[in-house]
């Protein structure tokens, strides 16, 4: 009985570890060009009103608005910035702003050391991303430590 036991447990641990290594696994078998190259492009946000362009200036990464489901407010004029804690940048629009900036490429899928502002609440949060598929982006946005902020998945446009 001992002996059928253990060959059970060993039979079912070679089986979890190779359904870990699933060669077909598209998130984790993807061909990275090892430079941080990777996010440049074109992503729609998680809830899906928002495009934005990654694009690097030097050696860190940006983004900005390039597109909006709703790009005017009721009165069909260009929403504006108008919770920007800055008073004086409150009349900029909200199409063409950089959102992302100073992202570092940090290896192993992942880029962070940079923030991102929330045009919707005014809030600047540090920022962290990480590559999960070829066309899957997490953006994780928070102050201080990363362990307490939030998470959305991009999805690439083009």
């Amino acid at each position: 009985m001992k002996s059928l036991l253990t060959t059970i447990l060993v039979f079912l641990t070679s089986f979890a570890s190779q359904a870990g290594n699933n060669s077909t696994d598209y998130k984790k078998n993807f061909n990275l060009s090892h430079n941080g190259n990777d996010i440049l492009g074109h992503w729609r946000s998680a809830h899906g009103s928002g495009k934005i362009e990654i694009y690097k200036k030097g050696e860190k990464f940006f983004g900005k608005l390039i597109w909006l489901k709703t790009p005017n407010d009721e009165n069909g004029k260009p929403l504006t910035d108008i919770k920007n804690p800055d008073e004086a940048l409150r009349n900029r629009p909200i199409m063409g702003l950089e959102i992302f900036r100073d992202l570092a490429y940090k290896g192993n899928n992942t880029w962070g050391g940079g923030t991102v502002y929330d045009p919707k609440s005014g809030k600047t949060y540090n920022c962290q991303m990480s590559l999960q598929s070829e066309r899957e982006l997490d953006i994780r946005a928070f102050f201080g430590i990363a362990l307490i902020g939030k998470t959305e998945t991009w999805t690439r446009v083009d």
